[in-house]
């Protein structure tokens, strides 16, 4: 089942890429079908501020992000999740997400 959402936060598109593609946060944020170890790596375009994720121990699960400038220096965020997700799974990982760039801004 595909589940699109999309969320504004409140930090520079930069941060916001740069949080979603680390692999040491990842575990904090994507769906647990997602994560491997604790090290997922995405496909990046960083130009784009894309980034997407496959599942080789869950087949059928995917996400890709992109990150977009928004109003005030803060960022506008696309999810698409793609897998056997729960209604509202989407939304929860950019909530997920969300926490972790506010935590990464903190920490900086």
């Amino acid at each position: 089942m595909a589940e699109h959402a999309e969320r504004g936060m409140s930090a520079p598109p930069e941060v916001v890429f740069n949080t979603a593609t680390d692999p040491d946060r990842a575990a904090a944020w994507l769906p647990q079908p997602l994560r491997s170890d604790g090290r997922s790596r995405p496909d990046v375009s960083p130009g784009q501020m894309r980034a997407r994720w496959a599942s080789a121990s869950a087949p059928g699960w995917s996400a890709e992000i992109r990150v977009e400038p928004a109003d005030a220096g803060g960022a506008r965020v696309q999810l698409d999740l793609d897998g056997q997700a729960d209604p509202g799974l989407a939304e929860e990982t950019l909530a997920s997400l969300a926490r972790e760039v506010a935590d990464n801004l903190t920490a900086g």
